[in-house]
């Protein structure tokens, strides 16, 4: 693109510098780390921007500094509103804290716990209520006419994008090199941020964004069709069904494509990151990463840098994710053997699968069940392994022994 120093209502490499300045020692510099494994496993070379160990582990905090401090004193008295899905809220509530300032958030009824109850450790009153931004929007609204709060809007605000835009400035000055950013697309606030800066410091870097196939709003309303979001999805901090008015314009000449993720990608991305760098991120943070992973070839031999936007996840769920993980990978593995139901038959079981070099996790010894014969028994097998091969290889013995071996988990099953 021809342009080199971008400008949209007042948003330049001026304004972005400014912000930087205000941010100077108000936030953290996190660092833009080169990832060795994920940069062998994609023949790339990937560097992560991690902002999830930033203020309240995203890089709302950011946005949020700026938009508060170009509040006018009256302002500051009445308080503050926003509608946001945990990491704006957290953000918001943080910095209001900080500046004594009453913040009201309006948040998703399906919010994640631990975002519900860090928002409220900030300070801030919280109400649960819709299914989505949007629908939390009507509540906002409503309390602004009533008690007459302003606004801070997650992404479609000047002092939002302006805050976000300082990551652009930092990747770029740790990684100048780069050949493309890829970044996570909610309602358009951090991309559009990006944009501005990496394109007034680097006019030939490839700026690329990332949705949620569940929630495709930018893309859609930038191909001129109508909404079509919906339903649960990991990347919860991206699930925007209607993407700001300001930052439309700067995605639609900036961006170079959106590039959409499915859930499974977005959960391979999450247990990935932990695998590989013992990086935390949650699936909006994960969805870059993601996006390599569902487009490989597009994106080797090419100086990648990813922004990993945020850490926020449920511990259940990475708890969940991490399990599924190694089953996806054949390194944890659900066997049912059918026996004979007589001594010593666990003990065969147990010594081929160590003879294999597997480790038993867990056994259930099923021979009350109505539908099996009362001269056999069925014995369930959680067995961790290397990998699917070493899988094989320990079913296969069983097999060769005698036994009849069925394999649980039938999304798996490839045996």
């Amino acid at each position: 693109m021809s342009l080199t120093q971008p400008d949209f209502h007042g948003i330049n490499i001026t304004s972005v510098k400014q912000a930087a300045k205000q941010l100077d020692g108000n936030i953290l510099h996190t660092p833009t780390i080169y990832a060795p494994s994920l940069s062998q496993l994609f023949v790339n070379s990937l560097y992560l921007k991690l902002e999830n160990i930033q203020h309240t582990s995203s890089f709302k905090s950011r946005g949020a500094f700026i938009a508060l401090k170009s509040l006018s004193e009256d302002a500051k008295k009445t308080g503050v509103i926003a509608m946001s899905a945990g990491n704006h809220a957290q953000a918001l509530a943080f910095r209001a804290q900080h500046e004594k300032i009453k913040s009201v958030i309006i948040m998703p009824e399906q919010t994640p716990f631990t975002k519900i109850s860090k928002t409220k450790a900030y300070g801030a009153e919280i109400i649960l209520k819709g299914r989505s931004l949007d629908e939390a929007r009507q509540t906002v609204d409503e309390l602004r006419n009533k008690y007459g709060y302003n606004l801070i809007h997650p992404y479609d605000d000047v002092h939002i994008i302006n805050g976000q835009a300082t990551i652009g400035l930092e990747i770029l000055e740790a990684a100048p090199n780069l050949d493309c950013l890829i970044v996570p697309i909610g309602g358009g606030g951090l991309i559009s941020g990006i944009a501005i800066a990496a394109k007034s410091l680097n006019p030939e870097i490839k700026i690329y964004g990332v949705e949620s196939e569940l929630y495709p709003s930018m893309s859609r309303a930038l191909a001129g069709l109508s909404s079509q979001s919906g339903g649960d999805t990991l990347a919860e901090g991206i699930a925007v069904k209607t993407p700001g008015l300001l930052t439309q314009p700067i995605v639609n000449e900036l961006v170079e494509d959106i590039i959409l993720v499915n859930e499974r990608q977005i959960e391979w991305a999450i247990g990935a990151l932990i695998e590989h760098q013992k990086i935390v991120a949650e699936g909006a943070g994960a969805a870059g990463l993601a996006a390599i992973y569902a487009h490989q070839e597009q994106f080797r031999n090419k100086r990648v840098g990813i922004i990993i936007c945020g850490g926020n996840i449920d511990s259940r769920m990475l708890s969940s994710i991490l399990n599924r993980t190694l089953l996806s990978d054949g390194r944890l593995v659900r066997i049912r053997i059918g026996i004979s139901d007589e001594p010593g038959m666990l003990a065969k079981i147990a010594h081929c699968i160590s003879q294999n070099q597997g480790n038993i996790i867990e056994v259930i010894h099923q021979r009350l069940f109505y539908n099996v014969p009362a001269k056999l028994a069925k014995i369930d097998v959680v067995i961790e392994t290397r990998d699917s091969p070493h899988a094989d290889d320990i079913i296969s013995t069983l097999r060769k022994i005698g036994f009849e071996v069925q394999l649980l988990d039938e999304q798996f099953n490839r045996y």
